[in-house]
């Protein structure tokens, strides 16, 4: 027997089904952060305009800077100009999920390197606060995938550890007035532009690639638990070629994304053991 007109299938709950989605491995109350930030308006209006301009211009800034004959940095300015801009112009929940981003990926290589034999110290970079995203942290927080993967040995150590997955109380400076509040995406698109501009191309080129791992950090998951779910969030990337021409804002907010679900599925595991 068909809906009548207005039933439940006239206006099918989008949002609802995305955080409700079996699928989906965050907690309901992460999974509504995400699908928040989705929901504002510079999200739908701002960021498909945004999204071709700003990969654009990115290509030009790499490309005019590889043309000149000193390759000079800015990192300090760098931290500067995104710490203004996040505290100014995007919204504390976007900022919040950034923080955590920093957060969820330490907590995933550091689970890498207590369950092997990998001959190096556990990550420590865990900033709590926006401030803690200055001081080069973005910069830290990629060459730390590369560290950890060199150093990388797959000898088993003992039962699993999975020890220090907790997220702990963060700080996106609600309280802070803000000219405009964007989206994560959104935001992602105009910072991905201080980034080019003040990095070398080699290490631009460096900070996407390290995105690239994705796949490999989710097949070592797989192996150390044993649990072959992690591989449903591969997206086919091969580590082993460099890419000139990527849609970063993309890339890193899906990478994000693939974090949070390898997160949330480590500590489901842990839950259960």
């Amino acid at each position: 027997m068909s809906e009548p007109p207005g039933g439940p299938l006239a206006d099918p709950p989008m949002w609802d089904a995305m955080v409700r989605d079996p699928a989906m491995p965050l907690e309901p109350e992460v999974a509504r952060m995400v699908t928040d930030d989705q929901r504002q308006w510079t999200r739908t209006w701002i960021y498909p305009v945004l999204r071709p301009v700003s990969r654009v211009l990115a290509l030009v800034i790499v490309a005019l800077k590889r043309l000149t004959p000193v390759r000079w940095t800015a990192h300090r300015l760098m931290d500067r100009l995104c710490l203004w801009f996040l505290r100014r112009f995007v919204s504390p929940l976007a900022v919040e999920l950034l923080i955590r981003h920093f957060v969820i990926e330490t907590n995933l290589l550091n689970f890498i390197v207590r369950n092997t034999a990998t001959a190096i110290d556990p990550v420590a970079l865990r900033p709590v606060n926006l401030a803690g995203l200055g001081d080069r942290a973005v910069i830290e927080h990629d060459i730390n995938v590369y560290q950890v993967l060199a150093a990388l040995d797959m000898t088993r150590v003992g039962p699993l550890d999975f020890s220090d997955l907790d997220m702990p109380p963060l700080d996106p400076e609600a309280h802070r007035f803000r000219l405009l509040r964007l989206d994560i995406q959104t935001a992602l698109c105009l910072m991905n532009l201080p980034f080019a501009a003040c990095l070398t191309p080699d290490e631009y080129r460096r900070a996407v690639h390290s995105m690239r791992f994705d796949d490999s950090i989710l097949a070592i998951l797989a192996d150390l638990t044993g649990d072959p779910v992690f591989l449903r969030w591969q997206n086919g990337d091969l580590s082993i070629r460099a890419d000139s021409n990527t849609d970063v804002p993309h890339a890193v907010y899906r990478h994000a994304v693939v974090c949070e679900y390898a997160h949330a599925h480590l500590v489901r595991l842990a839950a259960n053991r």
